[in-house]
């Protein structure tokens, strides 16, 4: 990988947006970096950024326990009050997030009612999580937020091997996802 490579990954895949407060905080789970979605979320309530929040994820990795349950714990423990938090206990994968959450934010406060979301995710994923709500929400602004839970700083993913491989492996997903429309282009 040259250092154009790193840095067109960086500049197009790494990235975050400027916020402002939102009406839904989207949580993306997941297992790895629970911890720091959980601070962040909290963090992000305390600022008084959002409204409103939707935690999404299933069970994986062998542990039964949801993605969903262990995060809004963590957030109800940080002072986010519960009957703010939607659950959403199935998803396994950003797609399954944006397209298991829609019938329940819908159904709790009405998505026409919901003008902006603060996509909160991993960094290595970064891009996907707008882009996967762009695909099925499309009229709803998108901020982003990413937690870095590697032991490297963002700007040196490329030095650090797991969180190179993670970073390779979901930027390459990009493409054929945007081919077989699982996501659209943001912003």
């Amino acid at each position: 990988m040259t250092d154009d490579d790193i840095a067109r990954i960086t500049a197009e895949h790494l990235i975050s947006t400027p916020l402002r407060s939102a009406d839904l905080l989207f949580v993306f789970g997941q297992r790895r970096g629970e911890k720091e979605i959980i601070a962040a979320a909290v963090d992000l309530w305390q600022r008084r950024l959002f409204r409103h929040a939707i935690v999404s994820g299933g069970p994986t990795q062998g542990n039964p326990r949801t993605e969903c349950s262990i995060i809004k714990d963590g957030m109800v423990a940080g002072g986010v009050p519960a009957e703010l938090i939607l659950e959403e206990h199935h998803a396994t994968n950003p797609g399954e997030n944006g397209l298991l959450s829609l019938p329940i934010i819908d159904a709790a406060l009405g998505r026409a009612a919901i003008k902006s979301v603060i996509c909160l995710g991993k960094i290595c994923t970064a891009r996907r999580y707008p882009m996967t709500l762009q695909r099925h929400w499309p009229e709803v602004e998108k901020m982003l937020v990413t937690v870095n839970p590697y032991a490297v700083p963002v700007d040196l993913w490329h030095t650090d091997p797991l969180f190179r491989h993670r970073v390779l492996t979901e930027y390459a997903k990009i493409a054929p996802y945007k081919a077989q429309g699982f996501i659209a282009d943001w912003p």
